[in-house]
């Protein structure tokens, strides 16, 4: 077998537990001109096509800005806008009726191809849009008129879930109509965000012209929570309106019932595909609450545990564990849990009558070393044997003893063990005894 299969193969056999999760689960994908009008975008409706193949109900919700910009200059028309929000006059609405049109008719093409071997082959792809959306005018502000540029009040949500149920993907444009018959212009990042919300959608992903968010080096910023994001916003950074507007709405989105939003970069072919079947990633993920988190493990990650510790045993770096043994302590247990998998693990056996805990099998996944996950797994049961009582924690180790002691660990002799772990020493491992005393 040749390395790329392996890679495939092993690929393959971990998106399993995604396509089980998202099939029948709504997402809303944002995307603007810049995407439709780039030359990866027949790659992303081929991606699209995929993802409705596997049962995820898809609403795609587009902007225009870039094509309304071109219609202006071809008519020799000034933009103008006021607090970044464009002010759509008479003249103005002419030209995003142009542009949103020419922009629903490409994509209703590239999703309706069907060509012999292509990725479309076969798909049968419906897409379906309409009046779902009402509006209003924004009105004056500051004496500005904004004219035709609107604010959504409305996603009629029965509507679009309807087609959904139908089999349809729907497609909202950055348009809505108001109970009087008028047009408004409106911000595609905000009918995305508010099609979510209505929809109780799982997932809310931007496709933007940059990689994510990134923080003032230039790094990506892989995940954050609504606060985190919030504290970027004000903190008067440096973040461009390409990201600024799709953050404050994933904000909002997260505020307001949507578990995830993804910020990825729309300009890298299978960015979408990575984002979603890879526990990492492509861009910036958004959540409430932290992503990942460190918790009490339950009988349920016996699996997971075993399928980490495993390797580690083999190798002589951990003592062995049966499955029954490791169920019967699975109390003692401390999990750090990433979308569903065990990425580390650690265990705590408690000495009150000493005032001392045993630190065990703490073991973190080899593509998840060297990110501090150890540290803060250490620190977590350093905090959970000082709330039993422990004044002193250790450790017997036989591979890790500079990790340890550059954590605080100090090297000791067996007789500085609790007596019914003296007992259990293994004389044949000869694992060096490491304390560590806890402040309380």
């Amino acid at each position: 077998m040749q390395p790329d299969d392996q890679s495939f193969i092993h690929w393959f056999r971990n998106s399993a537990p995604y396509i089980n999760a998202f099939r029948g689960r709504v997402f809303v994908i944002s995307f603007g001109a810049e995407a439709i009008d780039g030359p990866e975008f027949p790659h992303l409706v081929h991606d699209l096509a995929l993802l409705s193949s596997l049962g995820v109900r898809l609403v795609l919700a587009y902007g225009a800005r870039a094509r309304i910009e071109r219609e202006l200059q071809q008519r020799g028309i000034r933009s103008r806008y006021h607090k970044g929000l464009r002010i759509t006059d008479h003249q103005a609405l002419q030209c995003v009726k142009l542009a949103v049109g020419d922009l629903r008719l490409d994509i209703e093409a590239l999703l309706s191809m069907g060509l012999p071997n292509s990725p479309m082959a076969g798909a049968g792809i419906r897409i379906v849009s309409g009046n779902f959306i009402t509006a209003r005018p924004l009105g004056i502000e500051e004496g500005v008129d904004y004219c035709h540029t609107g604010e959504l009040r409305r996603i009629d949500a029965a509507a679009v879930t309807a087609q959904l149920d139908d089999g349809n993907i729907v497609l909202l444009p950055p348009l809505g109509y108001s109970s009087t018959g008028e047009l408004f212009n409106l911000s595609a990042e905000q009918v995305a965000c508010r099609a979510a919300q209505a929809l109780g959608a799982d997932k809310l992903i931007y496709l933007l012209e940059a990689p994510g968010l990134e923080d003032a080096g230039g790094r990506l910023i892989r995940e954050l929570t609504a606060c985190e994001a919030e504290q970027h916003l004000a903190g008067g950074e440096q973040i461009p309106a390409g990201v600024a507007a799709p953050l404050a709405n994933a904000v909002a989105a997260c505020r307001n019932g949507v578990r995830r939003v993804h910020l990825i970069d729309g300009r890298r072919d299978g960015a979408l595909l990575q984002e979603l079947f890879t526990r990492d990633g492509s861009g910036t993920l958004l959540t409430l609450e932290r992503f990942e988190g460190i918790r009490s493990a339950t009988i349920e990650d016996v699996g997971g545990i075993l399928e980490l510790i495993t390797p580690l045993e083999q190798a002589g770096m951990l003592v062995r564990r049966s499955r029954d043994r490791l169920e019967v302590e699975i109390e003692q247990f401390c999990v750090i849990e990433r979308d569903g998998a065990i990425i580390a693990c650690a265990a705590l056996y408690p000495f009150p009558a000493e005032r001392a805990a045993e630190l065990a099998a703490l073991a973190v996944h080899p593509d998840y070393r060297g990110e501090e996950r150890g540290t803060r797994l250490l620190e977590f049961m350093e905090r959970r044997a000082a709330g039993m009582g422990a004044e002193q924690l250790f450790v017997l180790t036989t591979h890790t003893t500079h990790w340890f002691r550059e954590h605080g660990f100090q090297e000791g002799e067996i007789e500085n063990l609790p007596m019914k772990r003296q007992e259990l020493y293994n004389y044949q491992r000869n694992s060096k005894v490491l304390v560590k005393r806890l402040d309380g």
